[in-house]
């Protein structure tokens, strides 16, 4: 190991001493990379093994690298969906002394997908809007934080699924930064960024044969605009009311927590005689269903598939007759006796193939779709039993989809 190598981490793992760092990237042997399906990128980026995991390893600039480093802890700590930040290795040398470059190591994102394994003839019609939908709520997420992505696109966002819908993570932070608060500027030229590049990645996609020929790539990429607006709006804009209407407060509030915000201040002044009271969010955090469920359960899940579990437990508060009783006796119960055993039911080797809270979503799908079918109300074991065989066997590992090397022969993933 050349003396000059430096390892900069918030919590170092030995194992990353054992990585051939004296090999350029592209190099590195099969022997420690997990082959998974990557993006697009303009740096070599490799998936490796290491201490039970997979880490993501980029070589890049040592003072982009460093700060690409610090922008995705500072994003771990705003709580906005990204890749986890590992360290940055830097005073690489081959065996013949020359200079390497820097590398980032990122955490590897489980049963997330970069957009491209998404896209296949077996793909649901509104896929895209989906996926622009989710894109568009990590990046109003990350204005009201004060970050300015500066490079927008699909390239640089993984996916996870949602219960119906997608949740985006960014992945690539090195053209981004920091502010107390975006100018309107700043979100505007942030929001044509990502409009354009969308249209261009959409038009590579059309080119490759892998959207359908009808797909308008221009109004895909206005939609990704009007979404932004109209949450950007929801989310900050001011409302003006009577005095005798100060029942709108709390409409207002609620009307944020179903989309899946909290408002954390409120701005409520009244005008000089008194008559009229102004109201508009100052801090707002998403994640409100996530939190009540974690609260309730200790389940860390995803927005709507928060949502999703949160309807089902209110379904088992009443079919028990119990909601009148405290909130997480029955939430404890539902826990023991309808979630865990519902994933425990579904075999060992196949539970790598979605997530825990994913497949649950599904398998309450699944049991309302056979009960629609069969006039009658399935037992969840019947239905979970039924889910396994004619739906989760065929889907693919999306833990780890092994045996991609290269974005040019991605597998198709069932939408």
């Amino acid at each position: 190991m050349p003396q000059s190598l430096q390892i900069t981490a918030a919590a170092p793992d030995p194992a990353l001493l054992d990585l051939p760092w004296d090999v350029p990237l592209e190099e590195w042997p099969d022997k420690v990379l997990a082959a998974l399906p990557r993006g697009i990128s303009r740096h070599v980026v490799r998936f490796v093994k290491m201490s039970g995991r997979v880490i993501a390893v980029k070589e890049i600039g040592e003072t982009v690298a460093f700060r690409e480093y610090e922008l995705l802890r500072a994003l771990q700590r705003l709580r906005v969906p990204s890749v986890v930040p590992v360290g940055v290795v830097n005073g690489r040398r081959d065996a013949d002394g020359e200079r390497l470059e820097t590398c980032l190591v990122t955490q590897h994102l489980q049963f997330s997908l970069p957009y491209r394994a998404l896209f296949s003839q077996q793909l649901r019609p509104d896929t895209i809007t989906r996926l622009v939908d989710a894109l568009a709520v990590l990046l109003v997420r990350l204005h009201l934080t004060g970050f300015y992505w500066g490079d927008v696109s699909l390239s640089n966002t993984l996916f996870r699924r949602d219960a119906e819908t997608f949740a985006a993570y960014l992945v690539d932070a090195e053209t981004g930064d920091l502010h107390d608060r975006l100018s309107d500027g700043q979100r505007a030229y942030d929001l044509e960024v990502a409009r354009v590049n969308i249209i261009g990645e959409l038009m590579d996609l059309e080119a490759g044969e892998l959207l359908e020929p009808d797909v308008d790539t221009i109004a895909i990429g206005a939609a990704l605009v009007e979404r932004y607006t109209d949450l950007w709006d929801t989310l900050t804009g001011a409302e003006s009311f009577s005095t005798g209407e100060r029942w709108r407060v709390a409409a207002r509030i609620e009307q944020l927590n179903r989309l899946g915000f909290d408002v954390g201040e409120l701005d409520i002044t009244t005008d000089v005689d008194g008559t009229t009271v102004h109201i508009q969010p100052k801090v707002v955090d998403a994640g409100h269903h996530s939190r009540r469920l974690m609260r309730l359960t200790g389940l860390d899940v995803q927005e709507n598939q928060a949502r999703r579990m949160l309807n089902d437990l209110d379904s088992y508060a009443a079919a028990t007759d119990r909601q009148g009783e405290e909130e997480e006796f029955v939430a404890h119960d539902w826990l023991t006796t309808v979630f865990e055993p519902a994933v425990r039911a579904v075999p060992r080797e196949l539970r790598g193939k979605l997530e825990p809270a994913q497949m649950f979503h599904e398998i309450l799908d699944h049991r309302w779709y056979i009960s629609s079918e069969q006039g009658r109300d399935v037992p969840l074991p019947e239905a979970v039993a039924s889910y396994v065989e004619k739906v989760l066997r065929q889907r693919p590992d999306e833990k780890s989809i092994l045996g991609v090397t290269d974005t040019a022969v991605l597998p198709v993933v069932r939408d």
